[in-house]
């Protein structure tokens, strides 16, 4: 069954399981997400739920917007997100979506934009190696040759380059849920999460165990 939830990084912190070993991991607030809009097969073409995140304040939202969330009975959210799903009966316009969707021990799918760093050099944002720092050298950390002069007498596709390094939107394959905390709707992950604090995280059940 798919299952997705859109969420926010709290920062990361460590715990111990059972057995004493130390398990670094990433808080999640995950939800409560409001279903503002279904789709179906019949009206649409598709099954999908859109659904809100974050409360904000109705001076926040334009007209528009405040139309829509009036429609389905919910209050403004910063965030919208529609999520293609097999199967939406069990959802309605208006249910809410929280962590306990997701067990201890499940494998996920987070998907999230990673942090800016703005521009780079070649060392930084590729990993190259620099020049020699002694002896004279007047090559320390440039990007390299640049090509031939001659034939084809042009910098060719794919030369690693500086230039603007993170804010990509990246998705973590197969990561572990630790902990669920169904009334505080918080969700520890093994590991590290893409994106700053506060950032949003989409998580889903993750494509590799689903049938």
């Amino acid at each position: 069954m798919q299952k997705a939830i859109l969420a926010r990084k709290l920062g990361m912190t460590q715990i111990f399981d059972e057995v004493g070993r130390l398990i670094p991991v990433t808080v999640v607030e995950a939800g409560p997400n409001a279903v503002v809009q279904k789709k179906t097969i019949d009206n649409d073409g598709y099954n999908a739920v859109q659904v809100g995140f974050i409360d904000i304040l109705d001076r926040k939202a334009n007209k528009p917007k405040k139309g829509h969330f009036s429609k389905a009975g919910v209050t403004p959210k910063k965030y919208l997100k529609e999520f293609r799903l097999d199967n939406t009966d069990g959802l309605n316009v208006g249910d809410e979506i929280k962590a306990d969707v997701f067990a201890d021990g499940e494998k996920i799918d987070v998907t999230g934009v990673t942090k800016g760093k703005g521009f780079a050099g070649t060392v930084k944002r590729w990993g190259t190696h620099r020049g020699p720092m002694t002896h004279g050298s007047g090559y320390h950390r440039g990007p390299g040759s640049m090509g031939a002069c001659s034939n084809p007498g042009r910098v060719m596709k794919g030369k690693k380059l500086p230039g603007h390094l993170g804010v990509e939107k990246v998705t973590i394959q197969n990561l572990t849920i630790f902990k669920v905390d169904a009334e505080k709707n918080i969700i520890l992950v093994k590991g590290g999460l893409p994106g700053p604090k506060n950032g949003l995280l989409i998580i889903k059940n993750t494509v590799k165990g689903r049938k």
